[in-house]
């Protein structure tokens, strides 16, 4: 037979990117690959062992004991048939009595190869990479104890395979995610330095303006004004909290303030500037919590958000609950707007989820406002989940650890407090 035919696999252009996916062609000797080499060549006691791959010219040796050679050309490759011919392993006792490898120049000639085994390397999708080999210069036989434990050490090949190629993945997207958070970063200092600038002008004019009305015995418009003061500073301050934050998102856990519950929350109701048919019932007991401030006000801001967005009656309503347990915050956010239906409730906290439902403003929402909910309470060690009837409204149940060292614990079916 013509020492340079060779089998080609069916689906070999599938095989071949499947191969490339791995990243190992070409790249440096590894321990992990060495080793398990070594460990086939005295196990099966045979002068050489390697780790072959091959792609669409070449047979080359990710590892290989007993020998110094790195590639051979992939005509003269045992592996070629073995990784077409079986999925098990393949043993041949003597190559110069195979009319396949006869008149192979790795038989005929340096370096005189007479016995082959090797069992091939194949992916859980069905792509014969290369295999694990045992090679010797004379006529041998192997045990079935030598043949299991070669199948074994092929299987652990391929485990190191996936590892590395998990871990090459890893290091990219982990690669990609500090490029993307460095850009964040700069786009929210460019975004705050643009929302500040246009908020100290309006701080500046209301200011010059409440001076000018005191005077004027105008009292609305005074009151107008103050609002608009108050409102502009607790902007400015919020700008400023939410890019301490992005530049150390450890100041989540470790920037803990005693809060006055109801004025956080009227603070936010405030922000948000209600519209009048909307009806906000904060908890008639005064709470004091112990938590960071820009997270709860940023909790608060997109559930108010949503509640107000998604009702369709005529006279609104958004209650507050509060509880205080022993080693958390429990809270209820009660709505009487259009609902969720029972098969969205745990999509919605994903992200760019939008459930394709337009707001009272006619307006579809991003998927981003229960997403950062979301991600909020798990920074806080917490648990949030939804209960909704269509036409009825939504209830929001979340829960934050008062300690957050602490490993957040299921949500119970507490009392709570009005």
């Amino acid at each position: 037979m013509n020492s340079f035919y060779f089998p080609i696999p069916e689906n070999e252009s599938e095989r071949l990117l499947a191969l490339a996916s791995y990243n190992l062609l070409d790249t440096a000797p590894e321990d992990d690959f060495e080793e398990l080499t070594l460990l086939a060549s005295q196990i099966c006691q045979t002068p050489v062992a390697l780790i072959s791959l091959l792609d669409d010219k070449r047979q080359w040796f990710k590892a290989i004991v007993g020998s110094d050679v790195s590639e051979t050309p992939k005509e003269h490759s045992f592996c070629a048939y073995t990784i077409v011919e079986t999925t098990d392993i393949m043993v041949v006792n003597d190559l110069r009595e195979d009319d396949r490898f006869a008149s192979n120049p790795l038989v005929t000639g340096d370096p005189n190869v007479v016995f082959y085994a090797g069992v091939p390397l194949i992916t859980e999708e069905g792509f014969a990479l290369g295999s694990l080999c045992v090679l010797d210069v004379k006529p041998k036989e192997l045990t079935d104890e030598q043949t299991r434990s070669l199948k074994i050490l092929a299987r652990q090949v391929l485990a190191q395979m996936e590892l590395r190629k998990k871990l090459v993945l890893l290091e990219k997207a982990n690669q990609e995610l500090l490029e993307t958070n460095t850009f964040i970063k700069k786009f929210a200092t460019t975004a705050a330095h643009d929302i500040k600038n246009p908020l100290s002008s309006i701080l500046l004019t209301s200011q010059a303006l409440q001076i000018r009305l005191k005077n004027t015995g105008d009292q609305k418009s005074c009151n107008l004004v103050a609002l608009t003061i108050n409102s502009s500073k607790r902007l400015l301050t919020l700008v400023d909290e939410m890019m301490a934050y992005s530049n150390t998102p450890a100041l989540l856990l470790s920037n803990q303030q005693c809060l006055d519950l109801n004025k956080l929350l009227k603070n936010v109701v405030n922000l948000l500037d209600m519209p009048h048919n909307i009806t906000v019932t904060l908890p008639k007991i005064e709470h004091t919590v112990v938590c960071s401030a820009v997270v709860l006000e940023q909790i608060f801001i997109n559930l108010f958000t949503n509640a107000v967005r998604y009702n369709d009656k005529p006279q609104g309503s958004i209650n507050i609950l509060f509880r205080e347990e022993d080693d958390r915050y429990s809270f209820k956010i009660i709505d009487n707007g259009v609902g969720i239906a029972y098969a969205n409730l745990e999509k919605i906290f994903e992200k760019d989820v939008t459930l394709n439902t337009t707001d009272r403003f006619n307006k579809k929402g991003n998927g981003l406002g229960l997403y950062t909910v979301k991600l909020l309470i798990d920074k806080l060690q917490g648990n949030i989940y939804a209960e909704s009837k269509l036409g009825e409204g939504t209830t929001f149940v979340f829960a934050i650890k008062k300690n957050p060292s602490l490993v957040a614990t299921e949500l119970n079916n507490v009392q709570y407090q009005q």
